[in-house]
């Protein structure tokens, strides 16, 4: 029998113990008064406010070069600052995207005008993105795109639509993955633009999850001119971008402390002294997040090296979501609560919102499929 292995080097070791004291003292006294029902929303919640905060003190584009707004500090000293905004619930949303992927993108493949003129800004927390890949009737099948920017005099003109743009409507750009040469060249014929939001042409539409709140958009575009310096890289090398870009959003600590306030107010309602299945319950899913986070952590070490983990991300965001979807159930089955949102009971609100957003979880950043498909097709078995 053929053994099949994927594997995830040592991550970086762990250090900065003064950085993830600053971030706590400033998340102690910034978020005293954000209930746990709040601070659920996690890496959903979204707060400009915040995020000027966080670019004031340096914690945007921590990696960046300092002549683009960015600090030069290390991959890891960022990793200690999502982690501790993510375990306190922190609303980072509205700088989120930017930070995460769309300033290192245009970092690596950008011209030097984009670079120069939306780099610093994002770095300081007052330039927020969204992101334009999945569409109606392809999903997460990014081969499958259909919205196309022809080449017209000067640039390009875009028809088509996107789905699923988490905060769309508060983004100031979003980058958009469309097909810009043939339709049978599935990844060849594909480039990856800039689009400012604000330009004629382009709507807007709100869809609200499960639990009614908004945060998904459709965006269409109908005959939306971009300039020529609007693309990114090079025309066509959209799809091997993409694949890049995808392991910055695929591998970060969002993909398994999604449901971490809850975990953190069952521990808080069973008090010290849980029965021995509550013990053992709790003990198991510490046990798989600090996995997670092990192997969260080597992919961050690869990203910091310049290589393309996509692989090793595709299955930090599968397992991920597997323990974020599980948390609630087994918070259910542990604590005698009923979750609803309208309750005054902190565990009660907190868990009737996980389990409202938890089918999202094995949806965002790429379906549950999909995500098996890179990995079946990583090992050889496809």
């Amino acid at each position: 029998m053929t053994s099949l292995t994927i594997t995830f080097p040592p991550p970086p070791a762990d250090a900065f113990d003064d950085l993830r004291a600053e971030v706590r003292d400033f998340l102690s006294s910034t978020l005293a008064a954000r209930k746990p029902r709040d601070r659920a929303r996690s890496w959903a919640g979204f707060d400009a406010d915040f995020s000027r905060q966080m670019g004031a003190r340096g914690w945007i584009g921590m990696t960046w070069p300092k002549a683009y707004g960015g600090h030069e500090r290390g991959a890891l000293e960022r990793y200690v600052v999502l982690e501790e905004m993510l375990a306190a619930g922190a609303p980072v949303a509205a700088h989120w995207i930017a930070d995460r992927q769309s300033g290192p993108l245009l970092l690596k493949c950008g011209t030097e005008e984009q670079k120069n003129a939306i780099l610093p800004r994002i770095a300081a927390g007052e330039c927020f993105f969204c992101i334009g890949m999945s569409e109606p009737d392809s999903g997460s099948d990014l081969a499958a795109v259909r919205t196309r920017a022809t080449q017209v005099d000067g640039g390009f003109r875009v028809n088509g639509t996107k789905l699923w743009t988490t905060y769309g409507h508060k983004s100031h750009y979003m980058i958009l993955f469309c097909r810009t040469g043939a339709a049978d060249d599935r990844h060849g014929g594909t480039s990856q633009l800039l689009v400012d939001l604000s330009l004629p042409g382009i709507t807007v539409r709100p869809i609200a999850d499960l639990s009614g709140e908004h945060h998904f958009n459709e965006v269409v575009f109908e005959d939306v001119f971009l300039p020529a310096s609007a693309v990114i890289g090079g025309l066509g090398d959209g799809w091997n971008q993409v694949m890049g870009e995808l392991a910055f959003e695929r591998s970060g600590p969002e993909r398994f402390l999604s449901s971490f306030t809850l975990l953190v107010e069952a521990v808080r309602a069973l008090g010290p002294n849980p029965d021995p299945a509550a013990r053992a319950a709790i003990g198991r899913l510490t046990g798989h997040i600090v996995t997670l986070r092990r192997l969260s952590r080597s992919v961050a070490g690869l990203l910091q090296k310049g290589e393309n983990p996509a692989l090793h991300a595709a299955l930090v965001k599968d397992q991920g979501a597997l323990l974020e979807q599980e948390i609630p159930e087994v918070v259910r089955a542990i604590v005698a609560v009923e979750p609803s949102l309208r309750s005054s009971g902190d565990l009660s609100a907190v868990l009737a919102h996980i389990v409202l957003a938890a089918p999202c979880f094995s949806l965002r950043g790429g379906t549950r499929e999909i995500l098996r498909g890179i990995i079946a097709r990583g090992l050889g078995l496809r």
